[in-house]
């Protein structure tokens, strides 16, 4: 570019008797609007990459959770483990009082919450509320 600049300029100037030998951009000043143009532009494609990557993120959380589904449904005690792991990490959860209702068994699952016993359930419930008192 600074090459055809200087040939421009030393055309321009030759019958002048002056000579160009070298040209250099040091500072270029883009009017206020094409700025903005820029700006938005660089906006819309940053909003566009970080929408690509959500988008990529939920189809691998599908896919995996597609896979898990598998697992599940050929192994109900993974499942049963999945789902009191889930409720742990639920009451896990500081500085909240969460209700959380058990059934007693889930038939669609095939899981008798029975043999794992809710005697057990109630007394970790219990010791995990004593916890939460002596801590709040």
């Amino acid at each position: 570019m600074d090459k055809s600049l200087e040939k421009i300029i030393d055309e321009k100037t030759e019958e002048w008797g002056v000579k160009v030998i070298s040209v250099e951009i040091r500072d270029v000043i883009i009017p206020g609007i094409l700025q903005d143009a820029m700006s938005r532009q660089t906006q819309a494609e940053r909003e566009r990459m970080a929408r690509v990557t959500l988008a990529k993120a939920e189809w691998q959380a599908a896919e995996l959770m597609m896979k898990a589904s598998q697992i599940y449904a050929k192994n109900r005690i993974a499942l049963m483990l999945r789902w009191m792991n889930m409720l742990y990490e639920i009451g896990q959860q500081p500085g909240t009082n969460t209700l959380i209702f058990i059934p007693a068994n889930i038939p669609e699952a095939g899981i008798p919450f029975s043999i794992f016993g809710l005697k057990g359930l109630k007394e970790l419930i219990e010791e995990k509320g004593k916890e939460a008192k002596k801590e709040g």
